[in-house]
């Protein structure tokens, strides 16, 4: 039988015992499991950046993965860890909205985890990731049924930080999802709902930068330009060819971000 894995999304960085705590906690329950680190390097609190990074990763892992998202600022208040069942994989984390884009793309079923045997005890008030998701997540792969777990609901919560809102009859207003290690902006502007950037005069703002320009790859301008691009995502991304552009415009995830077509 292949090994059950369990990723791991969460804001704690890499500097603290947080990360390795969980995965202690996890190899405790089941030690044959094979934990992936997707990323501990969300910004801190940004619950839609971690909702992103979430709906970029599952769709490559095996059926019955256990996903873990750990980026949590209302730990410790009546806020729901939950467990969501979607696209054959499983979702721990904790009922803030973290989980919408899973949502959106998929059919699913959601219960609020009420399963207290399987917590480790005390609970803590700042550590669900330890004594909640970390074990609910291990007995999961263990073979636990998720109906163990707890009920379904359906008064989970959903946001729409993916979804741009029109402001104006040719404007949106939407918002940096993310800043990748090279200083690209990715924006929840998706070419999907906007293909006729590829066609018409555009401006897509963010901070103090307009680009108008959209570039197939990055090799198509010079050096040092900012311009869009359509990233593997889908997304429209502001970018700079060999540069930063979240430096040259002083964004970062959460940033707001203007779309007008001509």
């Amino acid at each position: 039988m292949p090994r059950p894995i369990v990723t791991l999304i969460t804001d704690f960085g890499l500097s603290d015992h947080f990360v390795g705590v969980m995965k202690g906690v996890i190899l405790g329950i089941a030690p044959n499991a094979e934990i992936v680190d997707i990323t501990h390097q969300i910004t801190p609190y940004e619950i839609p950046e971690a909702g992103f990074v979430l709906a970029e990763t599952y769709r490559w892992f095996p059926k019955k993965t256990v996903h873990v998202v750990v980026v949590d600022p209302g730990v410790g208040t009546l806020r729901r860890p939950v467990l969501a069942e979607a696209a054959g994989q499983y979702f721990i984390a904790p009922d803030n909205g973290v989980l919408s884009l899973v949502y959106a793309r998929e059919k699913h079923k959601v219960r609020a985890i009420t399963a207290e045997k399987l917590f480790l005890k005390p609970v803590s008030d700042t550590f669900h990731g330890r004594d909640i998701f970390a074990p609910c997540a291990a007995h999961l792969a263990k073979g636990l049924s998720p109906a163990r777990l707890g009920k379904l609901i359906t008064d989970y919560c959903r946001l729409e930080f993916y979804r741009p809102v029109r402001t104006g009859k040719r404007i949106w207003s939407g918002r940096i999802l993310k800043v990748d290690r090279f200083g690209n902006l990715i924006t929840n502007f998706h070419i999907s709902e906007f293909p006729v950037v590829r066609t018409r005069p555009f401006s897509l703002v963010a901070g103090q930068q307009e680009v108008t320009r959209l570039a197939r790859t990055f090799a198509d301008v010079t050096p040092g330009e900012v311009f869009a691009i359509v990233g593997s995502s889908g997304y429209l991304e502001i970018v700079a060819n060999q540069g930063s552009a979240a430096r040259m415009t002083g964004s970062s995830a959460g940033a707001p971000a203007e779309l007008t077509i001509y």
